[in-house]
């Protein structure tokens, strides 16, 4: 080879490593968030989220439903979003147990399962215990339903199914994570009562267990590892709905303030937040309580953006969701192109306190339709139409309520109120040990009580709103970053890839 070919190799190999060194030094220089935050909206897809951003746009403008562009949510104001597939091995329609396992690892699996492969087998490593393990990373796990349920479970518990809540409670324990706030565990001595306390288990193992609002107040991080469960547990030991939450009760946001209080160190932290009760009030077709608990949720968010300022090089927020659930949509048959979200307002008390505050108290003193139904127009707005035994709320509203349904009248049409009545007579006829139902009982109840859903969905209804389920449905779910690292979670991607995102700008292996 001649000195001339020698010296124009030798100048380009020059020119090569000169042009190659920037890039390696941005790749040097790329920041790593040491503050994450993952907030999920178990059920909350984009109709939940809409649906709640213009209901609080309709109650700023008095009613009016003015179409703005304005976004009310501090999720909304994210700069950066992207969607995700929720899909799983099972079916379009998945569960909490393996869409949260795609989310915390990477990896697709059957309904019901939490971080564990299609043969039950192999377990899959999640992304809470890695960042713990090779970084150091204080974990904190927070729910508004019950801390051994399946999406905060699918963190840091590994079982073929999701209904192994004693054994996922014990790998909650044995996980060492440094924060666990909000429901209290189900099935605290086995599903046959007969095992060691779960709470006593946490106790022996090192962990703080608090059960009171004022502990909770008083607890810092030199407390240790904590498990903070709410004090006004409600259905199934879950929180409270937001919406009944009582004057000074504790709400998820503030579970997470106390969080970011006590995991906050010089190493960092990762927090995954689980607004629980927004898939439950779906599947309940609750709308005023789903919204309700979407603005819970997004309270908590707001906890953590007040964070995100003041260490805004180093914190990153993500916000997304598990699934959709109820098929939840902005647009009702009956009233056509209109909508009349402000009629959501007057729901008093979530379907579940009804429940339990009413209607258990119906069936056992044989209530008369005509004492129910001055409840549901106290609680729910609902009037009777006209006709029909009214109460005195209903006659002085009658100015404020006119009868035509498409002005978003609250009075029952003569149809509307036939179908009330007949879901009374439903619910005050049965025991409690029905077994099944046929399909007709299912379509129009589900497996609610009759007299409560029948409530909701003609509010539902008169406000524009509907549902299209009971169950979970296929739609894919946002993604909404903020901070280090946001704008990769750009873009149209499958939900593994939420584990993989921050898998890969964290580097844990």
């Amino acid at each position: 080879m001649n000195a001339k070919k020698i010296s124009a190799l030798l100048l380009a190999a020059t020119m090569m490593t000169t042009c190659a060194a920037p890039a390696q030094t941005v790749m040097a220089e790329e920041k790593v968030p040491k503050y994450i935050f993952l907030f999920i909206g178990d059920g909350m897809s984009y109709p939940q989220i809409q649906t709640t951003n213009y209901y609080e746009s309709a109650l700023a403008d008095d009613g009016d439903e003015i179409l703005t562009s304005q976004s009310n949510l501090n999720m909304m104001n994210f700069p950066v979003s992207g969607s995700a597939q929720t899909y799983d091995s099972t079916s379009f329609c998945p569960d909490s147990a393996s869409t949260a396992t795609s989310i915390a690892t990477g990896h697709k699996t059957y309904s019901g399962t939490i971080n564990m492969d299609e043969k039950m087998e192999t377990p899959y490593e999640t992304i809470a215990e890695k960042l713990k393990s090779q970084l150091g990373y204080k974990v904190g796990i927070l729910s508004s339903v019950n801390l051994n349920h399946a999406t905060p479970a699918a963190f840091y518990a590994h079982q073929a199914s999701r209904n192994n809540y004693y054994e996922i409670g014990q790998e909650m324990i044995d996980s060492g994570f440094d924060y666990f706030a909000g429901g209290g565990l189900r099935k605290v001595t086995g599903a046959d009562g007969d095992k060691q306390d779960l709470y006593e288990l946490a106790e022996e193992a090192g962990y703080k267990v608090i059960k009171t609002k004022a502990e909770a107040e008083a607890l810092t991080a030199d407390d240790g590892k904590a498990i903070v469960i709410d004090e006004t547990l409600a259905d199934d030991d879950a929180m409270s709905y937001a919406m009944d939450l009582e004057e000074g009760e504790w709400g998820l946001a503030d579970y997470v303030e106390k969080g970011i209080e006590v995991l906050n160190n010089d190493k960092g932290f990762f927090m995954m937040v689980e607004g629980g009760k927004i898939d439950w009030a779906c599947h309940a077709n609750d709308a005023a309580a789903t919204i309700t608990d979407t603005l819970a949720l997004d309270d908590a968010v707001g906890k953590a953006v007040d964070f995100y300022n003041e260490h805004p090089d180093e914190t990153l927020i993500l916000v997304t969701g598990d699934h959709e659930t109820g098929g939840l949509t902005i647009g009702f048959a009956g009233t056509d192109y209109d909508t009349f979200l402000t009629n959501l307002q007057n729901q008093k008390i979530s379907y579940a306190k009804f429940d339990s505050d009413y209607v258990a108290a119906y069936k056992e003193n044989k209530t008369d339709f005509d004492t129910v139904m001055a409840d549901i127009t106290e609680l729910f707005g609902l009037q009777a139409p006209d006709g029909e035994a009214e109460t005195s709320n209903q006659a002085d509203s009658k100015d404020v309520h006119p009868e035509s349904e498409d002005t978003g009248s609250l009075v029952m049409t003569e149809y509307e109120y036939n179908k009330l009545k007949a879901a009374y007579d439903e619910t005050m006829s049965r025991t409690g040990e029905e077994e099944e139902f046929g399909q007709e009982e299912y379509l129009l109840y589900g497996s609610y009580e009759p007299l409560t859903v029948t409530i909701t969905h003609i509010l539902n209804n008169k406000s524009g709103i509907n549902f299209s389920s009971y169950a979970h449905t296929g739609l894919p779910v946002e993604v909404m970053a903020m901070g280090v690292g946001q704008d990769d979670f750009a873009g149209y991607y499958d939900n593994t890839d939420i584990y993989n995102k921050v898998a890969a700008l964290t580097g844990v292996e």
